[in-house]
């Protein structure tokens, strides 16, 4: 007789379902387990022996065989611990044999025969209760679980004593209730910020539409202040936004205690970065940062120093919103739809913009145009919001806190934000939010500027020598600004304001 369990094997953040049969046959005593599995799983015999002696129970002196169908499909990770080893419980009778009925089971064991947490425990859920059934995860990733749906009937325990009682009827696991991170820190204000007022200014159009930004300016000037004060002001995630954040951290290993975050991500990664830690990739091709900023924010502090390589991958992202990773046995997809804000120097000493200046390398246009063609111009080009930041004088520093911080400024993205998605859900397009993700087929109805602004922006495409992509990213930042403004219409001003926000990345291709 061949006992069956349904469980799961993740491709991206994609379930698909396992069969996990397990026969116990006369022969010789030995274990298997086949079906394609990696190193942890081909462990997993070890843990489960350990596992099951720990809660009283032996292994029969027998021929045992697990097989994870399909068996062309790739087994990774440890959470097959816990279905091989409910299914050998029912197998040699300790469980009732039609117990794991109608239910998807993930875990993995510790030898003592705890059950400890697993990644994936969200999209496993997400995933079973598309098929109407039920899901047996450890307690830890219980409140992650319960997410999924309210009407889902969800088995949280912490071992297998628990289950094994549960399935008997001597003790009732309740159902785990979902929970939301609370975070003890504070998001930082925008009033800690002295001076900029130009980059408050482009920091807010970029938060409005989700526009990337790149800022230029010599060191301590506030790029990096600027950029971490980005959360404060960017909207709570939607739902459906939470859901999808919330799967990819799932699968990257990334919730702790089963609580959800319900803030945007702020990843910023170090400039040592590879490539697949930026994209994804690695061995079992896992979500990179630009994943993991799925709906938040990605900055790049000192972004020459990346190497050019690992940024060049970014370009398709930031066009696509999505992440292909291709192997040679399958090919996984990542969502990645993250606003880049990059920061960097003008040149390596960071100070060839200061009058006066004159640098031991050489001239110090040079010295700068050296430092910037470590930047390839098609992610120049993909990059809205080009401002330069200045550094910031004894005059400013001297002043009392500005009375803006960032919950005035939070309001008025929101309201932009709202003007938005109401635009593209009366169009029919209810997953489109921000400018910054509108074909430009629907950009060019929706952001037809007047008779002035149409000759400005003509004017500016030839003078600029703006590509396709240049002429609708500039149009994507009118409309936000219009947005802003609560008008309808784009008008010449919005236009000349969002031209001047490319003017430093001609300035950099010229001195290129």
């Amino acid at each position: 007789m061949v006992q069956r369990v349904a469980t799961v094997a993740f491709e991206g953040i994609e379930a698909r379902a396992v069969d996990v049969q397990v026969q116990i046959a006369p022969g010789l005593p030995r274990f298997n387990v086949v079906g394609l599995p990696d190193k942890a799983v081909s462990e997993a015999r070890e843990r489960v022996r350990a596992a099951l002696v720990a809660s009283g129970l032996a292994l029969p002196a027998r021929r045992i065989t697990v097989n994870l169908a399909p068996a062309d499909l790739p087994k990774e990770g440890s959470h097959y611990d816990l279905p091989i080893a409910l299914g050998l419980m029912a197998a040699m009778g300790a469980i009732p044999a039609d117990a794991l009925s109608g239910f998807t089971v993930l875990g993995e064991l510790g030898l003592d025969g705890s059950i400890t947490a697993v990644a994936g425990v969200l999209p496993a859920a997400i995933a079973a209760n598309g098929r109407s059934e039920g899901l047996i995860c450890p307690s830890a990733c219980g409140p992650e679980a319960a997410w999924a749906s309210p009407e889902m009937e969800i088995t949280a325990a912490a071992s297998l004593i628990q289950l094994a009682n549960h399935f008997r009827g001597t003790q009732v696991l309740s159902r785990p209730q979902p929970k939301i991170r609370e975070f003890e820190e504070r998001l930082l204000d925008l009033k800690d910020i002295k001076g900029q007022e130009s980059a408050k200014r482009a920091l807010e159009l970029a938060a409005a539409g989700g526009h990337n930004l790149l800022m230029v300016g010599p060191p301590g000037a506030g790029k990096s202040m600027l950029a971490a004060r980005l959360p404060g002001i960017l909207p709570p995630l939607t739902p459906s936004e939470l859901l999808e954040v919330s799967m990819i951290a799932s699968v990257a290993g990334e919730i702790e205690g089963g609580a959800l975050a319900n803030r945007r991500p702020f990843r910023a990664p170090h400039h040592s970065a590879s490539m697949a830690a930026l994209v994804g990739g690695g061995l079992r091709a896992r979500p990179g940062e630009g994943s993991l900023a799925h709906h938040g924010v990605l900055f790049l502090d000192e972004l020459p120093e990346f190497h050019p390589h690992a940024l060049d991958s970014l370009r398709q992202p930031l066009e696509t919103g999505e992440v292909a990773i291709a192997r040679a046995n399958h090919r996984v997809t990542y969502p990645a739809r993250f606003m880049l804000v990059a920061a960097m120097n003008p040149c390596r000493c960071g100070r060839a913009n200061e009058p006066g200046f004159a640098c031991k390398r050489g001239p110090s246009a040079r010295c700068a145009a050296e430092y910037q063609m470590r930047l390839s111009g098609p992610l120049l080009d993909r990059i809205d919001l080009n401002i330069e930041v200045p550094a910031v004088t004894a005059a400013d520093l001297i002043l009392p806190p500005p009375a803006e911080g960032s919950r005035e400024v939070a309001e008025r993205v929101a309201r932009a934000r709202e003007r938005q998605a109401a635009r593209y859900a009366a169009m029919g397009l209810p997953h489109i939010r921000t400018n910054a993700t509108v074909a430009g087929s629907i950009l060019e109805d929706v952001a037809r500027p007047d008779a002035g602004g149409l000759a400005l922006l003509r004017d500016a495409t030839d003078a600029m020598r703006l590509s396709a992509r240049g002429y609708h990213r500039v149009l994507r930042v009118a409309r936000t600004l219009a947005d802003l403004d609560g008008v309808d219409k784009v008008g010449r001003v919005h236009l000349a304001e969002a031209i001047s926000y490319r003017t430093l990345v001609d300035e950099i291709r010229r001195a290129a």
